[in-house]
């Protein structure tokens, strides 16, 4: 399921993905005189939800990325320390205890 949900978020967060969902619309737009305003009123909320779907999936593989990324940059430094790597998969209190932490040490190092 998770591959069918990539598809799907990646090809509606392109242009092409874009089109289709405006084209759906205008014809569920087109069919409001006809008296299918139930119709209309539930393709339009399945589009909202999907859409959600949509920037959920791209907003976690971008951070997820992004993660990685930092990752990468931290265990290449010599200087730096590895304790904070895959920090993003602890309880969310373990990230605030790890953030006061540093802010701490920071603020020391400060002039």
């Amino acid at each position: 399921m998770n591959h069918f949900l990539f598809l799907a978020a990646d090809f509606l967060s392109r242009p092409p993905g874009f089109y289709v969902m405006l084209i759906a619309m205008v014809l569920c737009t087109a069919l409001v005189p006809f008296g299918l305003t139930n119709v209309v009123t539930y393709a339009l909320s399945v589009a909202a939800i999907v859409i959600t779907g949509v920037v959920l999936i791209q907003g976690y593989r971008d951070t997820a990325a992004i993660h990685a990324k930092l990752d990468e940059i931290i265990v290449a430094l010599e200087e730096t320390r590895n304790d904070v790597v895959g920090l993003e998969h602890a309880d969310p209190q373990e990230i605030r205890e790890k953030l006061v932490e540093l802010e701490e040490e920071a603020a020391q190092t400060l002039p």
